[in-house]
Protein backbone atom coordinates (compact mmCIF):
# COMPACT_ATOMS: atom_id res chain seq x y z
CA UNK A 1 0.00 0.00 0.00
CA UNK A 2 1.10 3.54 -0.79
CA UNK A 3 -0.02 5.72 2.11
CA UNK A 4 -0.83 9.34 1.20
CA UNK A 5 -3.44 10.07 3.87
CA UNK A 6 -1.34 11.53 6.68
CA UNK A 7 -4.00 14.13 7.55
CA UNK A 8 -6.39 11.29 8.43
CA UNK A 9 -3.86 9.61 10.71
CA UNK A 10 -0.13 8.98 10.89
CA UNK A 11 1.68 5.70 11.45
CA UNK A 12 3.32 5.37 14.85
CA UNK A 13 6.95 6.40 14.66
CA UNK A 14 9.19 3.50 15.69
CA UNK A 15 11.05 5.83 18.06
CA UNK A 16 7.76 6.51 19.82
CA UNK A 17 6.95 2.79 20.05
CA UNK A 18 10.42 2.01 21.42
CA UNK A 19 10.26 4.80 24.00
CA UNK A 20 7.08 3.49 25.64
CA UNK A 21 8.22 -0.09 26.10
CA UNK A 22 9.23 0.40 29.77
CA UNK A 23 5.76 1.72 30.55
CA UNK A 24 4.14 -1.42 29.19
CA UNK A 25 5.90 -3.82 31.55
CA UNK A 26 8.14 -2.13 34.13
CA UNK A 27 6.58 1.19 35.15
CA UNK A 28 2.99 0.18 35.79
CA UNK A 29 2.02 1.85 39.06
CA UNK A 30 -0.88 4.22 39.61
CA UNK A 31 0.49 7.79 39.39
CA UNK A 32 -1.72 8.73 42.36
CA UNK A 33 -0.11 6.12 44.64
CA UNK A 34 2.51 7.26 47.16
CA UNK A 35 4.74 4.18 46.96
CA UNK A 36 7.74 3.83 44.66
CA UNK A 37 5.81 2.27 41.78
CA UNK A 38 3.35 5.15 41.84
CA UNK A 39 6.11 7.76 42.02
CA UNK A 40 7.86 6.31 38.96
CA UNK A 41 4.58 6.40 37.05
CA UNK A 42 3.96 9.99 38.15
CA UNK A 43 7.44 10.99 36.97
CA UNK A 44 6.73 9.46 33.56
CA UNK A 45 3.48 11.40 33.17
CA UNK A 46 5.07 14.70 34.23
CA UNK A 47 8.05 14.16 31.94
CA UNK A 48 5.65 13.63 29.05
CA UNK A 49 3.74 16.77 30.04
CA UNK A 50 6.97 18.78 29.88
CA UNK A 51 7.69 17.51 26.36
CA UNK A 52 4.24 18.51 25.10
CA UNK A 53 4.63 21.93 26.72
CA UNK A 54 8.00 22.51 25.07
CA UNK A 55 6.53 21.92 21.62
CA UNK A 56 3.84 24.54 22.27
CA UNK A 57 6.10 26.96 24.20
CA UNK A 58 3.86 26.73 27.25
CA UNK A 59 4.43 25.74 30.86
CA UNK A 60 3.79 22.09 31.84
CA UNK A 61 1.04 23.16 34.26
CA UNK A 62 -0.95 24.42 31.28
CA UNK A 63 -1.07 20.97 29.62
CA UNK A 64 -3.98 18.63 30.26
CA UNK A 65 -3.84 15.07 28.88
CA UNK A 66 -7.00 13.84 27.12
CA UNK A 67 -8.11 10.91 24.99
CA UNK A 68 -7.70 12.91 21.78
CA UNK A 69 -8.79 15.93 19.76
CA UNK A 70 -12.52 15.31 20.15
CA UNK A 71 -12.33 15.26 23.94
CA UNK A 72 -10.13 18.35 24.01
CA UNK A 73 -12.56 20.28 21.81
CA UNK A 74 -15.60 19.16 23.78
CA UNK A 75 -13.88 20.01 27.06
CA UNK A 76 -13.31 23.61 25.96
CA UNK A 77 -16.61 24.29 24.21
CA UNK A 78 -18.90 22.70 26.79
CA UNK A 79 -16.73 23.75 29.72
CA UNK A 80 -16.68 27.42 28.74
CA UNK A 81 -20.41 27.34 27.95
CA UNK A 82 -21.24 25.98 31.42
CA UNK A 83 -18.73 28.03 33.40
CA UNK A 84 -19.51 31.37 31.74
CA UNK A 85 -23.25 30.92 31.21
CA UNK A 86 -23.96 33.85 33.55
CA UNK A 87 -21.82 36.14 31.38
CA UNK A 88 -23.30 35.17 28.01
CA UNK A 89 -24.49 32.43 25.69
CA UNK A 90 -22.86 33.31 22.36
CA UNK A 91 -20.10 31.32 20.63
CA UNK A 92 -18.32 32.16 17.37
CA UNK A 93 -16.95 29.43 15.11
CA UNK A 94 -16.71 28.74 11.37
CA UNK A 95 -18.48 26.63 8.78
CA UNK A 96 -15.28 24.71 7.97
CA UNK A 97 -14.51 23.35 11.43
CA UNK A 98 -13.98 19.66 12.18
CA UNK A 99 -17.13 17.81 13.37
CA UNK A 100 -15.50 17.61 16.82
CA UNK A 101 -16.14 21.38 17.05
CA UNK A 102 -19.33 21.66 15.03
CA UNK A 103 -21.16 18.87 16.86
CA UNK A 104 -20.73 20.27 20.41
CA UNK A 105 -21.67 23.71 19.08
CA UNK A 106 -24.90 22.30 17.66
CA UNK A 107 -25.50 20.49 20.94
CA UNK A 108 -25.26 23.82 22.75
CA UNK A 109 -27.60 25.45 20.22
CA UNK A 110 -30.19 22.87 21.17
CA UNK A 111 -29.72 23.89 24.78
CA UNK A 112 -30.30 27.61 24.51
CA UNK A 113 -26.95 28.89 23.26
CA UNK A 114 -26.40 31.02 20.16
CA UNK A 115 -23.67 30.07 17.70
CA UNK A 116 -22.39 32.15 14.78
CA UNK A 117 -20.93 30.03 11.96
CA UNK A 118 -18.66 32.29 9.91
CA UNK A 119 -18.21 31.61 6.18
CA UNK A 120 -14.89 31.00 4.45
CA UNK A 121 -13.65 32.72 1.31
CA UNK A 122 -12.76 30.93 -1.93
CA UNK A 123 -9.41 29.86 -0.43
CA UNK A 124 -10.97 28.43 2.72
CA UNK A 125 -9.82 31.39 4.82
CA UNK A 126 -11.80 32.84 7.71
CA UNK A 127 -11.75 36.64 7.92
CA UNK A 128 -10.45 38.08 11.20
CA UNK A 129 -12.58 41.14 10.44
CA UNK A 130 -15.68 38.91 10.28
CA UNK A 131 -14.75 37.45 13.66
CA UNK A 132 -14.57 40.90 15.23
CA UNK A 133 -17.86 41.98 13.67
CA UNK A 134 -19.56 38.89 15.11
CA UNK A 135 -18.55 39.63 18.71
CA UNK A 136 -21.36 40.82 20.98
CA UNK A 137 -21.59 41.57 24.69
CA UNK A 138 -22.84 37.97 25.10
CA UNK A 139 -19.87 36.32 23.35
CA UNK A 140 -17.98 33.95 25.65
CA UNK A 141 -15.86 31.90 23.22
CA UNK A 142 -14.28 32.04 19.77
CA UNK A 143 -13.18 28.69 18.33
CA UNK A 144 -11.42 28.69 14.94
CA UNK A 145 -9.20 25.86 13.72
CA UNK A 146 -5.49 26.56 13.15
CA UNK A 147 -5.42 24.78 9.81
CA UNK A 148 -8.08 23.00 7.83
CA UNK A 149 -7.78 19.23 7.64
CA UNK A 150 -9.14 19.03 4.07
CA UNK A 151 -7.49 21.96 2.26
CA UNK A 152 -4.56 22.68 4.58
CA UNK A 153 -5.36 26.41 4.62
CA UNK A 154 -3.85 28.08 7.69
CA UNK A 155 -6.12 30.56 9.42
CA UNK A 156 -5.14 34.04 10.73
CA UNK A 157 -5.03 32.79 14.32
CA UNK A 158 -2.55 35.37 15.59
CA UNK A 159 -4.76 38.20 14.32
CA UNK A 160 -7.89 36.62 15.78
CA UNK A 161 -6.01 36.13 19.05
CA UNK A 162 -5.32 39.87 19.24
CA UNK A 163 -9.00 40.59 18.58
CA UNK A 164 -10.13 38.18 21.29
CA UNK A 165 -7.83 39.82 23.83
CA UNK A 166 -9.06 43.30 22.88
CA UNK A 167 -12.66 42.26 23.53
CA UNK A 168 -11.97 40.03 26.55
CA UNK A 169 -13.32 36.90 24.86
CA UNK A 170 -11.79 33.45 25.39
CA UNK A 171 -10.17 31.97 22.28
CA UNK A 172 -9.68 28.31 21.31
CA UNK A 173 -7.98 26.82 18.28
CA UNK A 174 -7.90 23.20 17.15
CA UNK A 175 -4.30 22.70 16.04
CA UNK A 176 -4.59 18.94 15.51
CA UNK A 177 -3.46 19.14 11.87
CA UNK A 178 -0.75 21.74 12.36
CA UNK A 179 1.55 20.34 15.03
CA UNK A 180 4.71 18.81 13.60
CA UNK A 181 4.08 20.46 10.22
CA UNK A 182 4.38 24.15 11.10
CA UNK A 183 5.60 26.01 14.17
CA UNK A 184 2.89 26.52 16.80
CA UNK A 185 3.55 28.91 19.70
CA UNK A 186 0.61 29.48 22.05
CA UNK A 187 1.98 32.81 23.25
CA UNK A 188 2.53 34.24 19.78
CA UNK A 189 -0.92 33.02 18.74
CA UNK A 190 -2.49 34.54 21.89
CA UNK A 191 -4.83 31.58 22.37
CA UNK A 192 -6.41 30.55 25.67
CA UNK A 193 -6.98 26.93 24.61
CA UNK A 194 -5.31 24.74 21.99
CA UNK A 195 -6.15 21.18 20.95
CA UNK A 196 -3.56 18.46 20.28
CA UNK A 197 -4.34 15.06 18.72
CA UNK A 198 -1.67 12.38 19.13
CA UNK A 199 -2.49 10.26 16.10
CA UNK A 200 -1.83 13.21 13.76
CA UNK A 201 1.66 13.44 15.26
CA UNK A 202 3.01 9.87 14.88
CA UNK A 203 1.72 8.82 18.31
CA UNK A 204 -1.00 6.18 18.87
CA UNK A 205 -4.71 6.88 18.60
CA UNK A 206 -6.58 7.52 21.82
CA UNK A 207 -4.35 10.21 23.29
CA UNK A 208 -4.32 13.97 23.00
CA UNK A 209 -3.77 17.10 25.01
CA UNK A 210 -5.37 20.42 25.74
CA UNK A 211 -3.43 23.59 26.37
CA UNK A 212 -5.32 25.74 28.89
CA UNK A 213 -3.79 29.10 29.69
CA UNK A 214 -2.76 29.54 33.31
CA UNK A 215 -5.41 31.22 35.44
CA UNK A 216 -8.36 29.88 33.43
CA UNK A 217 -10.60 27.35 35.14
CA UNK A 218 -13.58 25.71 33.44
CA UNK A 219 -15.95 22.95 34.50
CA UNK A 220 -14.42 19.53 33.67
CA UNK A 221 -16.01 17.38 31.00
CA UNK A 222 -15.27 14.25 33.06
CA UNK A 223 -15.95 14.33 36.80
CA UNK A 224 -14.44 11.99 39.37
CA UNK A 225 -11.26 12.00 41.42
CA UNK A 226 -8.82 14.91 41.25
CA UNK A 227 -6.62 13.74 38.40
CA UNK A 228 -4.91 16.30 36.15
CA UNK A 229 -5.17 18.88 38.96
CA UNK A 230 -8.93 18.35 39.08
CA UNK A 231 -9.40 19.21 35.40
CA UNK A 232 -10.02 15.72 34.01
CA UNK A 233 -10.90 12.67 36.10
CA UNK A 234 -9.53 9.23 35.29
CA UNK A 235 -6.33 7.37 36.13
CA UNK A 236 -3.59 8.62 33.84
CA UNK A 237 -2.70 6.44 30.85
CA UNK A 238 1.05 6.28 31.34
CA UNK A 239 1.77 4.47 28.08
CA UNK A 240 -0.18 6.81 25.82
CA UNK A 241 0.90 9.96 27.65
CA UNK A 242 4.53 8.91 27.32
CA UNK A 243 3.96 8.20 23.63
CA UNK A 244 2.55 11.66 23.01
CA UNK A 245 5.41 13.24 24.92
CA UNK A 246 7.99 11.38 22.84
CA UNK A 247 6.19 12.29 19.60
CA UNK A 248 6.21 15.96 20.61
CA UNK A 249 9.90 15.83 21.48
CA UNK A 250 10.72 14.29 18.09
CA UNK A 251 8.62 16.93 16.33
CA UNK A 252 10.40 19.72 18.20
CA UNK A 253 13.97 18.47 17.83
CA UNK A 254 13.70 17.24 14.27
CA UNK A 255 11.36 19.90 12.92
CA UNK A 256 11.96 20.18 9.19
CA UNK A 257 9.03 20.71 6.88
CA UNK A 258 11.23 21.36 3.83
CA UNK A 259 11.49 17.71 2.74
CA UNK A 260 7.73 17.21 2.83
CA UNK A 261 7.15 20.59 1.22
CA UNK A 262 9.54 19.72 -1.61
CA UNK A 263 7.66 16.47 -2.26
CA UNK A 264 4.34 18.33 -2.19
CA UNK A 265 5.56 20.95 -4.67
CA UNK A 266 7.05 18.26 -6.90
CA UNK A 267 3.80 16.33 -6.97
CA UNK A 268 1.71 19.43 -7.71
CA UNK A 269 4.08 20.57 -10.47
CA UNK A 270 3.88 17.15 -12.12
CA UNK A 271 0.08 17.15 -11.86
CA UNK A 272 -0.03 20.51 -13.66
CA UNK A 273 2.32 19.23 -16.35
CA UNK A 274 0.17 16.16 -16.94
CA UNK A 275 -3.35 17.53 -16.54
CA UNK A 276 -3.08 21.31 -17.00
CA UNK A 277 -6.44 23.03 -16.61
CA UNK A 278 -8.16 19.69 -16.01
CA UNK A 279 -7.32 20.02 -12.32
CA UNK A 280 -7.93 22.71 -9.71
CA UNK A 281 -6.23 23.33 -6.37
CA UNK A 282 -8.74 23.82 -3.53
CA UNK A 283 -7.43 25.98 -0.71
CA UNK A 284 -4.89 28.76 -0.38
CA UNK A 285 -1.91 28.41 -2.75
CA UNK A 286 0.69 29.53 -0.19
CA UNK A 287 -0.84 29.98 3.29
CA UNK A 288 -1.31 26.27 3.85
CA UNK A 289 0.20 23.21 5.45
CA UNK A 290 3.37 22.09 3.63
CA UNK A 291 2.09 18.53 3.20
CA UNK A 292 -1.44 18.99 1.88
CA UNK A 293 -2.92 19.17 -1.63
CA UNK A 294 -6.66 19.15 -2.22
CA UNK A 295 -7.01 18.58 -5.95
CA UNK A 296 -10.20 18.47 -8.01
CA UNK A 297 -10.06 16.34 -11.15
CA UNK A 298 -12.56 18.21 -13.27
CA UNK A 299 -15.14 16.00 -14.94
CA UNK A 300 -14.45 13.08 -12.62
CA UNK A 301 -15.80 11.77 -9.33
CA UNK A 302 -13.09 11.80 -6.68
CA UNK A 303 -14.46 8.65 -5.10
CA UNK A 304 -14.08 6.77 -8.40
CA UNK A 305 -10.57 8.14 -8.96
CA UNK A 306 -9.46 6.74 -5.60
CA UNK A 307 -11.08 3.37 -6.32
CA UNK A 308 -9.24 3.10 -9.64
CA UNK A 309 -5.89 3.96 -8.06
CA UNK A 310 -5.90 0.62 -6.28
CA UNK A 311 -3.78 0.21 -3.14
CA UNK A 312 -3.23 3.94 -2.60
CA UNK A 313 -4.61 5.38 0.65
CA UNK A 314 -6.24 8.76 0.01
CA UNK A 315 -9.26 10.79 1.10
CA UNK A 316 -11.94 12.21 -1.14
CA UNK A 317 -13.90 15.43 -0.98
CA UNK A 318 -17.09 13.68 -2.04
CA UNK A 319 -19.01 10.61 -0.97
CA UNK A 320 -21.22 8.20 -2.89
CA UNK A 321 -24.47 7.06 -1.32
CA UNK A 322 -26.78 4.80 -3.33
CA UNK A 323 -25.56 6.20 -6.62
CA UNK A 324 -25.76 9.87 -5.61
CA UNK A 325 -22.80 12.12 -4.84
CA UNK A 326 -22.51 14.53 -1.91
CA UNK A 327 -19.63 16.99 -1.71
CA UNK A 328 -17.51 18.02 1.26
CA UNK A 329 -19.18 20.61 3.51
CA UNK A 330 -15.82 22.40 3.63
CA UNK A 331 -15.66 22.80 -0.15
CA UNK A 332 -19.33 23.76 -0.21
CA UNK A 333 -18.66 26.47 2.39
CA UNK A 334 -15.84 27.77 0.18
CA UNK A 335 -18.26 28.11 -2.72
CA UNK A 336 -16.56 25.47 -4.87
CA UNK A 337 -19.04 24.54 -7.64
CA UNK A 338 -20.52 21.07 -7.38
CA UNK A 339 -18.98 19.84 -10.63
CA UNK A 340 -15.52 20.77 -9.38
CA UNK A 341 -16.01 19.72 -5.75
CA UNK A 342 -17.23 16.25 -6.75
CA UNK A 343 -13.82 15.49 -8.23
CA UNK A 344 -11.82 16.48 -5.14
CA UNK A 345 -9.09 14.21 -3.79
CA UNK A 346 -6.91 15.07 -0.79
CA UNK A 347 -3.26 14.09 -0.98
CA UNK A 348 -1.49 14.46 2.37
CA UNK A 349 2.15 13.47 2.71
CA UNK A 350 4.28 12.76 5.76
CA UNK A 351 7.50 11.68 7.38
CA UNK A 352 7.76 8.39 5.47
CA UNK A 353 6.53 9.47 2.02
CA UNK A 354 8.99 8.90 -0.85
CA UNK A 355 9.37 10.41 -4.31
CA UNK A 356 9.21 6.90 -5.78
CA UNK A 357 5.74 6.42 -4.32
CA UNK A 358 4.57 9.71 -5.80
CA UNK A 359 5.87 8.74 -9.23
CA UNK A 360 3.88 5.50 -9.08
CA UNK A 361 0.71 7.41 -8.21
CA UNK A 362 1.31 9.94 -10.98
CA UNK A 363 1.76 7.14 -13.50
CA UNK A 364 -1.49 5.49 -12.38
CA UNK A 365 -3.37 8.78 -12.57
CA UNK A 366 -2.26 9.23 -16.17
CA UNK A 367 -3.91 5.91 -17.05
CA UNK A 368 -7.25 6.58 -15.35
Amino acid sequence: MIYLDYNATTPIDKRVADAVQPYLYEVFGNPSSNHEAGKLAKEAVEKAREKVAMLLNSSPEEILFTSGGSESNNTVIKGVAYTYRDKGNHIITSQIEHPAVLAPCRFLENNGYEVTYLPADEYGMISAEDVEKAITDKTILITIMHSNNETGTIQPIEEIGSISKKHGVLFHTDASQSLGKVQVDVNRLQVDFLTVAGHKLYAPKGVGALYMRSGINIEPLIHGAGHECGRRAGTENIVLNAALGEACEIAREAFNSSKTEELTQYFYKRLLEIFGDKIKLNGHPTLKLPNTLNISFIGYNGYEVIEKLGDVALSTGSACHSGSVSISPVLAAMGVPFEIARGAVRFSFGRFTTKEELDIVLDRLKHI
